[in-house]
């Protein structure tokens, strides 16, 4: 397919050989339509009760807080929140995640992670006040130990749990990221309320703007940064063809960094004093952490284009693509051209590109996990639903209507 045609002329159609990609096994073993019927309940049923603890943790901070300080503290608490889902969605951009699975995990993070940490200190307050005193003094312990495994296993484990939910759309490392970044989202915008309410209830507007400055603008990708660790390690799970209890293991590797660095962000704010030396220790240690951790994303994203634009080459020796689609399609300048013409065309033209293009992306993604060794009869039937999409999303973009039965979903 070409789009070097004229402003509003549809590109020319490239009759695709019907010839099986190489060296996989046959693609064509059979229309096979699992049931989906399992994972939307479960879908579902996991929002709800993800959205029930949020609702719970509002009733919480409402209680704390009062209504005032907690509408405040909610308001602020979104300019960060959106910055960081901004950052998630660009991130995210070239495969995207599916969006059921994105609002679990802002849920989770937000609710689940939060009502988890709150039993927890629960807990640790009754056995202190049980002890008679003896514990008493463990704020450190609390800051430095406590919270940083309590919160980093329990939006860690929301990104296992989310491994488990949606393998299928887990493929690798930055996957990971894009959960887990979300993950850690909603964590900090649950956290911020009660930051921003409890300065404005207990200060006045300077301590709620210094307040704002240190979580909303000096550190809104801190829990991000702890928690992509873990996001990190399921990518590389999901990479290594792992087993989902196979995946337990790498989930305990990410944890450990993650922890270390909450750990080391907590007790630097805890001990250091004056704001010259928590700036000095923001620029030498959190500043190159945090430029790291980019440089990461952007590296993983750029794997994720290479893998994209090798694996559809490969279907484009076996007669599957043309070089004009390959380049259509695995490259950031080829979606460009190509959402521009769509943009053009009619709704349901417009519609059909966009959907060339997403399956194209999973398309490459199931041959690789197939060129890995991962091959077994579900993997094959996804490859083979997805080459019968994509033959259909191309008739359509051409406006024509190809024979036989419709695409499986």
């Amino acid at each position: 397919m070409s789009l070097d045609q004229p402003p509003g002329q549809p590109p020319q159609q490239q009759h695709p050989v019907q010839a099986s990609p190489t060296p996989v096994e046959p693609v064509w073993s059979g229309q096979v339509r699992p049931s989906r019927t399992g994972p939307i309940v479960l879908g579902i049923v996991g929002i709800v009760l993800a959205g029930l603890a949020l609702l719970a943790v509002f009733l919480y901070l409402a209680t704390l807080l009062g209504t005032g300080a907690l509408l405040v503290g909610l308001l602020l608490a979104l300019l960060p929140l959106a910055v960081v889902l901004l950052s998630v969605r660009w991130i995210d951009r070239w495969d995207p995640e599916p969006r059921p699975a994105l609002i679990f995990a802002l849920l989770w993070g937000a609710g689940i992670s939060i009502v988890s940490a709150l039993i927890v200190d629960l807990g640790v307050q009754i056995t202190i006040a049980a002890s008679a005193g003896a514990l008493a003094g463990s704020d450190f312990a609390s800051a430095v130990i406590q919270a940083p495994i309590v919160e980093e296993g329990a939006k860690g484990f929301g990104v296992l749990v989310l491994f488990w939910a949606v393998r299928r759309h887990f493929h690798g490392p930055l996957d990971g990221v894009v959960y887990a970044a979300t993950i850690a989202a909603g964590f900090a915008f649950s956290e911020n309320i009660q930051y921003f309410g409890l300065a404005m209830a207990e200060g006045n507007a300077q301590t709620l703007g210094i307040t704002f400055l240190l979580r909303g603008v000096f550190s809104p990708f801190a829990h991000v940064t702890f928690t992509i660790c873990t996001g990190l390690a399921l990518g590389l799970a999901a990479r290594r063809s792992a087993t989902k209890n196979g995946a337990v293991a790498f989930f305990l590797l990410g944890l450990v960094p993650a922890i270390g660095l909450h750990a080391l962000w907590n007790g630097a704010t805890f001990l250091l004093t004056g704001d010259a030396s928590v700036l000095f220790y923001y620029v030498v240690v959190q500043v190159p952490l945090f430029i790291v951790a980019i440089l990461v994303v952007v590296f993983l994203r750029r794997q994720e284009a290479r893998t994209t634009l090798r694996r559809l080459h490969e279907y484009s020796q076996a007669g599957w693509f043309t070089a004009a689609e390959v380049s259509m399609l695995g490259t950031d300048s080829g979606r460009r051209q190509a959402l521009a013409w769509g943009a053009r065309q009619s709704r349901p033209k417009q519609l059909a590109m966009r959907l060339f293009i997403a399956d194209a992306t999973r398309l490459a993604f199931v041959r690789d996990q197939l060129v890995r060794g991962r091959s077994f009869p579900a993997l094959n039937a996804r490859e083979a639903r997805l080459l019968t999409r994509l033959m259909h999303h191309r008739a359509d973009v051409l406006g024509q209507a190809l024979p036989g039965s419709t695409p499986a979903a």
